[in-house]
């Protein structure tokens, strides 16, 4: 493969435009990362300077160096859960090194070109992750939220729940008015003020009340001692062979959700600013920040999707906006780390509960539970392993659900059936041949099952919309096999085109993709008008819909 990172093609022709674009949102999603590079870092069971070196480092080499145009990287909610577990079990030594073997391994995956089969994990899975990784981590956060006075915060959930029970009676009323008066902060700010981060809002109220009135609330100084200045500490973690088997489960997990992240983040950031990313080249980079960060005792670093989004909200052009973000957390360490001492720990409670709240995709499980019974075993298990037992034990059992899934699905497609007259006759109104397609007509084949790890075609193929018609019809005669992956692409297309004043149709659904699309409620997001039994209906309604369009336009 041919290595080319993104910011080459962009200062090509930077301007001074684009750069003060560039350094307003850059500035912006720096500040915006600070309590969350603090807050995760806490939550992993590491300090709150490690959360920020770990934004700083991975920051600046990913943007540098990675795929993506606006791609903001650091740590985030998904390794939360994951590292506390390996800091308990072996200490941060064990963790600098898991890092590390991930970093290898992303990087071998995007030398390989194997990063893409990161596509074939089906969406219940994801969804399953990611819901339980936001449950554990709200779960975690009680205590500080609530100020209570515990011996030690049990790693495993249902212990957890038990032990905040137990000191239900110790809470703190400062502590838990500054959460209330944060998480308040948080939600309402943004609805007033959009561009306003809630977050920073709730820091600097929360800090300034601590300062100012010396409320006994617990702290990053009384907790941590403050947050040291100057620049990181720069250390070779030892190396132990004898941990490389046992680490490597846990390191192969780190490395699967830090692929699966970025690239979904990368994907998030194409669909808000027009770019197409290139996954090798951000898998190389996630690698290399992934072995650069324990070398400042940082922990796993991913592309953060809220943190992407204010990127491209805050008018972000190019990854420079991105290496900025990274030197406005230096600089802020570097100048203002004295005044981290007075920061309480309920108001990054706070920001921990939404963070969780935002990641944990709830919306998609009424949308998964109305699928048929394996996807919904698959959510559910994945879910359940995930909050009851160990990530690592969840990513694998996962990993092994996709498989057999994909396996059931594909023997699916497979069908012997005898020609009859019938047969030929009622394959007539699907076929092409001799009918008159319309300028305004896009017309889209897909042949073959349309699961996890084919979708991304439909997208690479309806990239640029600007040359299609003002109707798009979707021939899915030949698409033997739908699952819920293939769902949310149609959907995503469905979303694209409405935004682009253009109208999808689907037409000559075979028994499962039609069956699927019912019970999921598809026909609700396009229309009931809008998915037709053959190709000549589809040219029907087509027709209908252009008249329409014409109307509405000459009146």
């Amino acid at each position: 493969m041919t290595w080319r990172p993104k910011l080459k093609d962009c200062l090509r022709d930077y301007r001074r435009e684009d750069f003060t674009a560039d350094l307003i949102a850059g500035v912006t999603v720096g500040l915006v990362a600070l309590p969350l590079a603090m807050a995760f870092g806490i939550a992993s069971g590491v300090t709150p300077q490690a959360g920020i070196y770990t934004a700083i480092v991975g920051g600046f080499i990913v943007a540098a160096l990675g795929g993506s145009k606006i791609q903001v990287s650091g740590p985030t909610g998904a390794f939360v859960v994951i590292v506390a577990g390996i800091i308990a079990k072996l200490g941060l030594p064990g963790l600098l090194m898991v890092t590390m073997m991930a970093g290898v391994i992303l990087l071998l995956l995007g030398i390989t070109g194997l990063g893409t089969a990161v596509r074939f994990i089906p969406r219940p899975i994801v969804v399953g992750f990611t819901n339980g990784i936001a449950l554990l981590i709200a779960s975690t956060q009680i205590k500080d939220f609530l100020g209570l006075r515990m011996r030690e915060n049990p790693s495993e959930f249902f212990a957890r729940l038990r032990a905040l029970a137990r000191c239900i009676d110790t809470t703190d009323p400062f502590a838990i008015s500054l959460g209330v008066l944060s998480l308040g902060l948080i939600l309402v700010v943004p609805r007033f003020w959009p561009r306003v981060p809630g977050s920073v809002v709730a820091l600097f109220v929360g800090t300034s009340a601590v300062a100012l009135f010396h409320l006994p609330v617990e702290t990053i100084g009384t907790k941590f001692g403050g947050i040291p200045s100057g620049l990181p500490a720069f250390a070779i973690p030892r190396f132990r062979a004898d941990l490389l088997l046992p680490l490597l489960p846990s390191a192969l997990t780190v490395a699967i959700l830090a692929a699966v992240e970025s690239l979904l983040s990368a994907v998030v950031a194409d669909s808000m600013n027009g770019d197409r990313h290139d996954s090798n080249v951000e898998l190389i980079a996630q690698g290399i920040a992934n072995i650069a960060s324990p070398l400042v005792g940082g922990i796993p670093v991913t592309g953060a999707i809220a943190r992407t989004a204010t990127n491209f909200r805050s008018g972000a052009r190019t990854p420079i906006a991105g290496i900025v973000h990274a030197l406005t957390l230096l600089s802020i360490v570097l100048l203002l780390s004295p005044l981290a001492k007075f920061i309480p720990l309920a108001t990054l409670a706070a920001v921990l509960f939404v963070v969780a709240y935002n990641m944990g995709e709830w919306r998609e499980i009424p949308a998964i539970l109305k699928l048929d019974w394996a996807p919904r075993i698959v959510w559910f298990i994945t879910f359940s392993l995930t909050v009851m037992a160990d990530l690592t034990v969840a990513v694998e059992v996962g990993m092994a659900l996709a498989a057999l899934l994909y396996i059931q699905r594909v023997s699916e497609t497979t069908t012997v059936s005898v020609v009859t007259p019938e047969y030929v006759k009622a394959g007539e109104p699907h076929v092409l041949q001799g009918k008159s397609i319309p300028e305004y007509v896009t017309i889209l084949r897909i042949h073959g099952p349309f699961l996890v790890g084919t979708t991304d075609q439909l997208a690479t193929v309806t990239t640029d919309l600007s040359h299609f018609g003002s109707v798009v019809v979707v021939r899915l005669r030949n698409m033997t096999a739908l699952d819920a992956t293939g769902l949310k692409a149609f959907e995503g297309l469905s979303d694209r085109l409405k935004k682009s004043g253009r109208t999808l149709l689907l037409c000559g659904a075979r028994d499962q993709p039609a069956n699927l699309l019912h019970r999921a409620e598809f026909v609700e997001h396009i229309g009931v008008g809008n998915i037709l039994p053959h190709v000549q209906a589809a040219l029907s309604r087509a027709s209908e819909v252009a008249e329409g369009k014409t109307l509405s336009i000459s009146n």
